[in-house]
């Protein structure tokens, strides 16, 4: 299969382009299913979260104003006065009567409001009840009124002769006298379970979930079916989590049912809890018709691109093989033929460039085969132009354009820096210049080693502005900085630090160079300050070893600016290595002399 593909371009560029392709596409379609899956089942947990919120509301409205109600009627004065005689007054009874049935005439949801007497006194209620377990609840909850709390009943049953038989929960609260301070009586006020149920059905919640009403010790109060009421809710939902928070979101698991999210809200005032349950299901299909969207455009944009790619290609490479066809039989002793050139882009230039270069093999044939000395003497003259400074400028500027006609940033990038960098390395024989050009010196020779060593280390050059205008030795920056990248950061695994510092001191300046590469023991690093300090006649490390480059810009500095200057090492094991010099600010005159 290798073997296959080596053998023809048009195989190579068909599979990198469609695996260019495809790869993309394929990783867009996965991610676009995944937050769509995302959003859709955020979205229904969003708007589940709405709507219960909704319903707590209603709710928490219909309590407070229970708990209101029953404040105002505590304290009224009929009610007072019926409850703090010494005798049951009829007047008052009738009086009374009337005005519970006035309170509740617009509140549906209120069943009944019923007011029983410290002493015995006919109750009073805005409708005859037949049969009614408050009196159960009462007893149940004695602890709580003698203590003179007000709380909520559970679920009980309620016949009037009004509504007939219904279920309700109830506020009851003690009623104490306002002039004596002592309990006369008992309130209760009634909510029907089916208003608080057409709340629950009402809402719009999920067709295939349903929603609960708990009350603090988990029995259901209302809900979407009234076989479940006034039953534990875990016989509704086994193995259920704590509902300890105010509200919250979670998974639950049950059989026959599958997965399904359950949200849950106190309803304040009461402990109650609202839980609503959403079937899984429910977004999980809206998932599988977004799987079925993104899959088919994913297959058609897949389609398409590959007939796309294989059209492109075919066209690209025609003319290719073609050339490779007509070399391939093409007899080495005889002229190359030249190849009918029908685009303009940077196939044709190909192509003409090919012919040309095929005008000018034959016509380099027939000139060795004339003058063979002529040859040899223009190889000479070419050696010597070599040297000649201006044509390796103008070498490189060619390649640097034609990298560019290429479209290859990278060549061109490092081909310009080189350029850069030879020009201001041979810089006529002068032996100073500009703090700004040592530095953009240097900053040519990162960018070419950069290339070079591709992901090895990142450059940051931190230069004091004061600086660019001053004169300093030139060629003092590159060879430390090549030090840094080959026996530091290039050793190193993973990517490393250079950093270049330049700073001004008034009278002097600073130069440091700074990596984060494998650093050096103290014996490797007492072995180079000595090298430094050695002699000159002693034996100095071979170019291209680690050393070489340090002492010979440790000697250029103190034979030009005197032996208090020189590099100061620095370097830790596995930490990096940091090299500094400190050069005086020299006077036009200085380094004018020092030229001479």
């Amino acid at each position: 299969m290798r073997r296959w593909f080596d053998k023809s371009l048009q195989r190579k560029l068909s599979l990198l382009l469609l695996v260019a392709v495809v790869l993309p596409l394929l990783a867009t379609g996965v991610v676009s299913y995944r937050i769509a899956s995302s959003l859709t089942e955020e979205k229904a947990k969003q708007s589940g979260t709405n709507t219960l919120r909704q319903m707590a509301d209603k709710l928490e409205f219909m309590i407070r104003d229970v708990e209101n109600m029953s404040v105002f009627i505590i304290g009224q004065r009929d009610i007072q006065q019926y409850l703090d005689n010494e005798r049951a007054d009829i007047s008052l009874f009738t009086q009374n009567i009337g005005f519970l049935t006035n309170l509740v005439f617009s509140k549906t949801y209120i069943s009944n409001i019923t007011v029983l007497s410290a002493y015995d006194y006919p109750s009073l209620s805005n409708t005859t009840i037949l049969r009614s377990g408050l009196q159960s609840q009462l007893e149940e909850g004695k602890s709580k009124l003698d203590s003179g709390m007000k709380w909520w009943t559970s679920l009980y049953e309620n016949q009037t002769t009004a509504d007939g038989l219904k279920r309700v929960v109830s506020l009851v609260r003690p009623i104490r006298s306002t002039t004596k301070f002592r309990n006369i009586g008992v309130l209760s006020i009634s909510l029907d379970e089916n208003e608080m149920r057409r709340i629950l059905k009402n809402a719009g919640w999920e067709q295939s979930g349903f929603v609960l009403l708990a009350d603090p010790d988990g029995v259901i109060l209302s809900g979407d079916s009234p076989d479940w009421l006034n039953r534990p809710l875990r016989e509704r939902m086994p193995d259920l989590a704590s509902l300890n928070e105010l509200e919250g979101t979670f998974t639950y698991s049950s059989e026959g049912r599958g997965e399904d999210t359950v949200l849950y809200r106190t309803i304040a005032g009461t402990n109650w809890k609202l839980i609503g349950v959403i079937p899984t299901r429910t977004y999980t299909s809206q998932n599988e018709y977004v799987l079925t969207v993104t899959a088919v455009a994913i297959g058609v944009a897949l389609l398409f691109s590959i007939v796309f790619v294989l059209l492109f290609l075919r066209r690209v490479t025609r003319p290719l093989l073609g050339l490779a066809a007509t070399l391939k039989d093409m007899n080495p002793d005889e002229a190359i033929p030249p190849f009918a050139v029908k685009s303009a882009d940077e196939v044709g230039l190909l192509l003409h460039s090919f012919n040309k270069l095929s005008e000018r093999i034959q016509r380099l044939k027939e000139q060795v085969q004339q003058n063979e000395a002529k040859k040899k003497e223009a190889d000479i003259m070419a050696l010597q132009a070599q040297i000649n400074p201006h044509f390796l400028y103008n070498t490189l500027s060619s390649i640097h354009w034609m990298a560019l006609m290429n479209k290859d940033g990278q060549i061109a990038e490092m081909v310009g820096a080189l350029s850069d960098f030879l020009r201001f390395s041979l810089n006529k024989g002068e032996e100073f210049c500009k703090a700004s050009q040592e530095v953009a010196h240097a900053q040519n020779y990162v960018k070419i080693m950069a290339i070079r060593f591709q992901d090895k280390f990142e450059a940051r050059f931190y230069i004091d502005p004061k600086l660019q205008d001053e004169t300093m030795l030139k060629l003092l920056l590159q060879p430390l900085i090549e030090n840094s990248i080959m026996h530091g950061l290039q050793k190193k695994k993973g990517r490393g630090q250079l950093y270049v510092h330049g700073e001004f001191h008034g009278d002097s300046m600073t130069f440091v160079v700074e990596d984060t590469g494998i650093g050096m023991d103290q014996a490797k690093l007492n072995e180079i300050r000595g090298n430094l300090n050695a002699a000159s006649g002693t034996s100095s490390p071979e170019p291209g070893r680690s050393g070489y480059g340090l002492r010979n810009v440790h000697q250029r500095l103190q034979l030009h600016y005197g032996t208090g200057t020189g590099l100061q090492i620095e370097s830790e094991t596995g930490a990096g290595t940091r090299i500094s010099f400190t050069i005086p600010i020299m006077e036009a005159g200085d380094y004018e002399n020092h030229d001479r």
